[in-house]
């Protein structure tokens, strides 16, 4: 009798070890989720604001679907392109915009 009092103490031990080693387990799979995924997610969303934010008349710019334009006018959330030499005007969410093709300074 002594002798299976001292194997489920013994067993029971080792289960807590075991818990352990699995919460330090996922306490390393969750950071590196941050580290990889993340981290660089975030990093890569204030880049893009920081270029939209940065926006100047005169800059040719490409939005997200594809259309190639000048900035002509600049509020808080919209922006106002021309697109073609018809001088034709879209007015597109910042949002949309994708990248900045040339800079006004650079254009002259």
């Amino acid at each position: 009798m002594l002798n299976v009092f001292a194997l489920e103490a013994a067993t029971t031990g080792g289960g807590d070890l075991m818990g352990l080693g699995t919460l330090l387990l996922m306490a390393v799979v969750f950071v590196a989720f941050y580290f990889f995924a993340i981290r660089p997610q975030k990093k890569q969303e204030k880049e893009i604001n920081a270029m939209r934010n940065s926006l100047t008349v005169g800059d040719e710019i490409t939005t997200i679907g594809g259309i190639i334009g000048k900035v002509v006018s600049i509020k808080e959330e919209t922006c106002v392109i021309e697109t073609s030499r018809d001088l034709t005007r879209i007015r597109i969410l910042k949002s949309a915009i994708s990248r900045v093709d040339v800079k006004a300074e650079d254009a002259d």
